[in-house]
């Protein structure tokens, strides 16, 4: 069995095994960007019913949701998907996107988030180069491509995904994976005040919130992670695209002002830009600022 260094000084087995690996963990994010809201959900009604002392019988009976259970099936005719169902990417394209039961269409953002989970991980090892902190920094690329999807469909950003996160990063930093352990720590710190601040004093001046509480999370996340050094790049990327984002919606497809748009994206999309480009970035961000 090769060792670690025999590993990574192998560019085809490296990337043809980051690949294939990342291919099978963006089809488990598609379970988790499924479940995980539905689970929350679950349980925040059984709290309320608790909390509320509804009788037993008056409680909504529910099938117990988990990531491992029940099996996955078409949400069309029930129909159990089996292992050769289940092949990331190619599954679909052999099934031409549709079930092989009931001939219902699947939907292609199942393949897209496999391929797109594969080729940000070959990306991120590509651009950090073969080393050990190229593969613990694909942990955070998963979970960024996780939380970006749930944030677009449920406006929510997990605890279960974003507090492990933060702590992930500062361990991992406390062994300088990705940068010191007091850039890192200073990082969270700063990552989550700084959003935690704008969102009160917006609250105080409007009487409204607006952001929601997962943002000062993912944010103290990519601090723990990426360090303090590159947390002004990081929120005004992040920024930037979201007002583009948000005044394009506005003119083209006629959005409400009234309707919230989630941030949680455009800070992961911020961070992994950061991820990927840190050292540019901060370059330029320090030759700007005359440091």
């Amino acid at each position: 069995m090769p060792s670690l260094d025999q590993f990574l000084s192998t560019p085809w087995l490296l990337y043809l095994t980051v690949t294939l690996f990342s291919l099978c963990i963006g089809s488990f994010l598609n379970v988790v960007i499924l479940r995980l809201p539905k689970m929350m959900q679950q349980e925040w009604r059984c709290q309320c019913e608790e909390f509320l002392e509804v009788p037993e019988k008056q409680r909504k009976q529910e099938t117990p949701l988990s990531l491992s259970k029940p099996a996955s099936t078409c949400p069309s005719c029930g129909h159990k998907i089996r292992a050769w169902e289940n092949i990331p990417v190619i599954s679909w394209l052999v099934l031409r996107g549709k079930c092989s039961s009931c001939k219902a269409p699947i939907s292609p953002r199942y393949p897209v988030i496999e391929a797109i989970t594969a080729i940000f991980s070959v990306v991120t090892v590509a651009l950090l180069g073969p080393t050990e902190s190229a593969l613990w920094a694909l942990l955070l690329v998963w979970a960024l491509v996780a939380l970006t999807m749930i944030d677009f469909d449920t406006q929510l950003l997990p605890d279960s995904i974003t507090l492990p996160l933060m702590w992930l990063g500062l361990v991992l930093n406390y062994f300088g994976v990705l940068t010191d352990f007091n850039s890192a720590f200073w990082g969270a710190v700063a990552g989550y005040l700084s959003l935690w601040s704008v969102y009160w004093l917006f609250k105080l001046v409007t009487g409204k919130e607006g952001m929601g509480h997962g943002d000062f999370k993912l944010l103290a996340a990519l601090g723990a992670w990426l360090g303090w050094q590159l947390l002004p790049a990081v929120i005004l990327l992040s920024s930037l695209v979201g007002a583009v984002v948000g005044i394009a919606l506005m003119v083209f497809k006629k959005h409400g002002r009234e309707v919230p748009i989630p941030f949680g994206p455009y800070l992961a999309a911020a961070g992994l830009l950061g991820l990927w480009f840190g050292a540019e970035i901060q370059a330029i961000w320090f030759g700007f600022l005359g440091v």
